[in-house]
C-alpha cells in the first residue's frame, strides 16, 4: 500500500501538485485562524470564516469576512502575514528557500513544479531565480517597510509603527490588500499622504508587473534589450496606469462623496492611486460604493484584466490582454503573422491566450450567476464581488462580511481559481496531456 501510494504521489503532474500545494496550505491557516487564540474575544471564528480568511490571505486576495485590524489578535495577524507571504512568493519558492537553507538539492521533479508555478518556459536557471526572487522580495518589501513607518511611528509609536509598516508593506507587494488600519477603512486616512500613496503604489506596481520582468530590467538596464515579454509587460501596465488616471479623475472630479472635496494633490492621489489598486491589489483610498456606476464598472474593468504572469498578481494578465489586442490587429491589418516589437508570436501564445481570457469570463459570467441566487444583493454589487474575487483583488462595495455560508465558499473557489490560474485547475483536473498522432482534414467555420 505504501509503494503504491507513493507511485501515485510521483504520477502527479506539476499542476496538480501546485493545486493540492496551495490547497493544504489553506487548510493548514485555515485551522489555525479557527483557534480561539486568534480571535480578540476568545472565541473561534467559525471554520468556514477561518477558510474564507485563509483562502483570501493565500490567494493574496483581501476580501475579509471580519476586520483584519480589529478582530484578530496579534497572533492572528502574524498568521495571515506569513499565509500573504506564502501566497505571494508560492509555496515552492519558500520550499526551495528552505531546501537551499538546509542543503538539500533540487531535484528534476521539483526544477518542473517550480518552472509551472514561475510560468517559465524552460527549466534552466529555475533555481537561481527563485533565489533572486526571495532576495528581491525581501529587500523590496523591508524598502518599503521602512518608508510606511516614517508615517505609522509618529501615530502609533515605535514598536507598533514598524508592525504596521512591516505588514502593509507585505500585503503591498504581494497585491493582497489587507490592512490593520482598522474598521474597515484601508487607506482612506492617507488619500492625500505622499509617503502612504506612493511607496504602496510602488509596492502594487512592482509586485503586479512580474519577478521575471524586475529580474530582467536589472540585468539588462537598457529598455532596448529587454526581452518581448517584458516590453509588453511595461508597455501595458504603464498604458492602463496612465488611462485609469485619466479616466477616474474625469469620472470623479466632482464626486462630493471620493475626490470632491479634495484638494488638487488629493485628487491627483486618489485617483492615481484607484488606478493601481484595481490591479489585484485591493487597498482604497476613498469609498468604494460611494463612486458613480461607470466608475465602478471600469474598476471591474482594470479587476478582470489584473496584474502580469510570474507575479504576485490575478486576473487574466496585462500579457494575455496585449497579444488579444495584437491579434485583433494583425487581422485587421490582413497580417499572416502576430507581431510585437519586431518579433513574431506563435499561435500556440495566441490559442493560450484566448483559453485563459474564455475559462476567466465562462468562470466569472457562471459564479455571477450563482451568487444572484444565493445572495440579496443587487447585481452590479455581486458583479464587482465577483471579478474582484477571480482577479484576486480584495475591493468590495460592502456585501463580504454579509455572505451566506454559500456565497462564502464560491468566493473562496473563485479566489483558489485566480491565484492558482483557472487554466491550471484546469489542466490539473484533466490529469496528464495525452498526446496522439492523429490529424483530422481541415474543415471551414463561418465565424463573424
Amino acid at each position: 500500500m505504501i509503494r503504491s501510494r507513493e507511485k501515485k504521489e510521483r504520477s502527479l503532474s506539476p499542476a496538480q501538485i501546485i493545486v493540492v500545494g496551495f490547497a493544504v496550505t489553506i487548510l493548514i491557516g485555515a485551522l489555525l485562524l479557527n483557534l480561539p487564540a486568534a480571535s480578540k474575544d476568545g472565541q473561534s471564528v467559525g471554520f468556514i470564516n477561518a477558510l474564507f480568511t485563509s483562502t483570501s490571505a493565500v490567494c493574496v486576495t483581501g476580501l475579509v469576512v471580519v476586520d483584519t485590524g480589529t478582530y484578530w489578535t496579534d497572533f492572528g495577524k502574524i498568521v495571515i502575514l506569513c499565509l500573504i507571504q506564502i501566497g505571494g512568493v508560492g509555496f515552492m519558492s519558500m520550499a526551495t528557500m528552505f531546501s537551499m537553507l538546509i542543503g538539500k538539492r533540487i531535484s528534476l521533479r521539483e526544477r518542473m513544479i517550480i518552472q509551472e508555478a514561475l510560468n517559465q518556459n524552460d527549466l534552466s536557471g529555475l533555481v537561481r531565480l527563485t533565489r533572486h526572487i526571495l532576495i528581491g522580495t525581501f529587500l523590496i518589501e523591508a524598502i518599503g517597510a521602512i518608508l510606511l513607518s516614517i508615517v505609522f511611528i509618529p501615530e502609533k509609536g515605535f514598536v507598533k509603527g514598524v508592525a504596521y509598516g512591516v505588514f502593509h508593506s507585505v500585503s503591498a507587494f504581494c497585491n493582497a490588500g489587507f490592512d490593520i488600519v482598522g474598521n474597515g477603512r484601508s487607506l482612506t486616512p492617507y488619500v492625500d499622504n505622499i509617503i502612504v500613496n506612493f511607496t504602496v503604489m510602488g509596492l502594487i506596481i512592482l509586485g503586479g508587473i512580474g519577478f521575471t520582468v524586475i529580474i530582467d530590467i536589472l540585468k539588462k538596464g537598457s529598455i532596448k534589450r529587454l526581452s518581448l515579454h517584458s516590453k509588453m509587460v511595461i508597455s501595458m501596465t504603464t498604458g492602463l496606469i496612465v488611462t485609469g488616471f485619466a479616466l477616474f479623475f474625469a469620472l470623479e472630479f466632482n464626486n462630493p462623496a471620493t475626490l470632491g472635496t479634495l484638494s488638487i494633490k488629493g485628487k491627483v492621489l486618489g485617483a492615481l492611486f484607484q488606478s493601481v489598486t484595481p490591479r489585484t491589489a485591493g487597498f482604497n483610498t476613498i469609498d468604494m460604493d460611494s463612486m458613480r456606476d461607470s466608475s465602478k464598472f471600469l474598476t471591474i474593468v482594470f479587476m478582470f484584466i489584473g496584474g502580469s504572469p510570474g507575479s504576485t498578481a490575478g486576473g487574466i494578465k496585462t500579457s494575455t490582454l496585449a497579444v488579444l489586442i495584437l491579434t485583433v490587429l494583425t487581422l485587421v491589418k490582413g497580417k499572416e503573422h502576430v507581431e510585437a516589437f519586431k518579433r513574431r508570436i506563435s499561435y500556440s501564445v495566441v490559442n493560450k491566450a484566448l483559453a485563459v481570457v474564455g475559462i476567466g469570463i465562462s468562470l466569472v459570467i457562471f459564479m455571477t450567476m450563482a451568487l444572484t441566487l444565493t445572495e440579496s444583493f443587487e447585481f452590479l454589487k455581486i458583479f464587482f464581488e465577483t471579478v474582484s474575487a477571480f482577479g484576486t483583488v480584495g475591493l468590495s462595495l460592502g456585501m463580504t462580511s454579509s455572505l451566506s455560508m454559500t456565497g462564502k465558499i464560491l468566493i473562496s473557489i473563485l479566489m483558489f481559481s485566480g491565484r492558482v490560474g483557472a487554466l491550471t485547475v484546469l489542466l490539473a483536473l484533466a490529469g496528464r496531456e495525452k498526446k496522439t498522432l492523429t490529424k483530422y482534414p481541415e474543415g471551414r467555420v463561418i465565424v463573424g
